[in-house]
Parts: structure tokens; sequence; C-alpha cells
């Protein structure tokens, strides 16, 4: 438990838009994850992105999503539901695609290469995650 804790903590924290995290096995069968690389450790180097915003390098013949604000969610994702009310709450409009619940969706999603939700298009850059700053950021 308190090794989740500690990757929470670590991506809450998190200063820059990726982070690197390694993650062990110690002579215990006990499994450990830092940011700072262990020295005489056989590691796994775990990364992922957050709340990141960029360029949609997407080839635009196989998804073209035109260019109003489109996002990619699921019925449980917390992060999303924040989005969506932003955008009622701001009058944007927007169009959801739902992985879980629709084909089309769900290979829209693939095509774009996305592994997490929400991703958020406008025109042609791209937002992973959601926080209001990012979202302004690639919307003006």
């Amino acid at each position: 438990m308190k090794y989740l804790i500690l990757l929470v903590s670590l991506l809450i924290f998190a200063e820059s838009s990726s982070a690197e995290i390694y993650k062990w096995t110690d002579e215990k069968g006990h499994i450990h994850y830092s940011n700072i690389k262990p020295e005489n450790e056989d590691v796994i180097e775990i990364e992922f992105k957050i709340s990141t915003y960029e360029s949609v390098s997407f080839n635009t013949s196989k998804v073209d999503l035109g260019k109003n604000v489109v996002i990619f969610s699921a019925s449980w994702c917390g992060a999303c539901k924040k989005a969506k009310t932003y955008f009622r709450r701001n009058a944007i409009p927007f169009t959801e695609y739902d992985i879980e619940k629709g084909a089309k969706a769900k290979s829209l999603y693939k095509k774009l290469g996305a592994t997490g939700v929400p991703v958020i298009i406008v025109g042609k850059k791209r937002m992973n995650g959601f926080t209001e700053a990012g979202f302004k950021r690639i919307y003006n």
C-alpha cells in the first residue's frame, strides 16, 4: 500500500509532463518503485505522460476530426467528467467519443495511438489528460 501511495504522490507532484519511474524486485521478492535509479539492481524503466498537450502528429488522412473540440473519454474517468463540465460551463461545443461504448470511437482512438483518457483534440493540437490551463493553451 505504501508503494501505491508513493507512486500516486510522484504522479501528483511531477514537475514535468513526463516522468521516469524505476521498478525492481529485491532479494525477498518485494517490488519497489522509485524515480531514482538504484545502483546494482536489475530495473525496468516505466515511462508515462501526465496531463500533456502537444502537437498532434497523426496522419489526417486516417483520422479527420475537423477543427472542433473532440474528447475521447470513458464513463468511469474523473478527468473526462471534469473536462466535459468545463466545456459546458464555458459554452464550448464538443464531440464526445466514449471509447468503451462505440466501435467507431475505439477505432479512432487506436488510430491516434492513445493509451489513456481523456484525449482532447482541437484542430491539430492534442492534450492527454485535462487541466484548464492546458486546455486554454490548445484552444486559443
